[in-house]
């Protein structure tokens, strides 16, 4: 059973990112080594990404990716699908771990983009903005509900997965321009949902 579920992502056919994703921690979680390893393969190269726009040096960025695994393997029991999906737990998960190493670092090696510049400030928010985003979630779960499935499955993979809409497209098995149309018409009605 744990087998099946530690095939590589590619393999399982039209199973969405995201639940292929939950499956692996959940396997992870139970201790399934195979799972680990897929899961690692299937999103390194995002969370290196995520690592090195932080840190400035890639050996940091390295350790830190590293440091996100091992937390995976001793916390993915921890993760629960709904309150964040997996990339986004994952991501997170890298993010904080490499600005809390660029915390660490000397300030003259601390040179960053500037666009991260914000998030090396104080990153905790207020309890109103804590209340205020926990209702905008909500608020933004119960119009994806409100979607066809495929689209929310579209939009979900695209906004908070971080697909592109070329690799949706082949996973699909669909054309570039019906997946955009998909997206587009989803993302109208989300709007029209959340508007007051």
């Amino acid at each position: 059973m744990s087998e099946a579920r530690a095939r590589p992502l590619s393999n399982a056919g039209a199973a969405p990112l995201e639940a292929s994703l939950e499956a692996l921690l959940s396997q992870v979680a139970l201790g399934n080594r195979a799972a680990f390893e897929t899961l690692y393969r299937e999103t390194s190269s995002r969370l290196f990404g995520i690592c090195l726009r932080v840190l400035p040096q890639r050996a940091e960025a390295e350790e830190v990716l590293q440091e996100v695994f091992t937390s995976v393997w001793r916390n993915a029991s921890q993760f629960q699908p709904t309150r964040a999906a997996a990339m986004s737990w994952l991501g997170i998960m890298a993010r904080n771990k490499a600005i809390d190493r660029l915390r660490t670092l000397p300030p003259d090696t601390r040179r960053t983009a500037l666009e991260f510049a914000a998030e090396l400030e104080d990153q905790s928010a207020s309890p109103s903005q804590q209340a205020e985003a926990l209702t905008d979630r909500e608020r933004l779960e119960h119009c994806l509900e409100q979607l066809e499935p495929r689209r929310r499955s579209l939009i979900r993979q695209a906004f908070f997965a971080g697909l592109t809409y070329d690799e949706l497209a082949v996973r699909l098995d669909a054309p570039l321009g019906s997946v955009k149309s998909w997206i587009r018409r989803g993302l109208l009605q989300l709007r029209a949902c959340l508007e007051p």
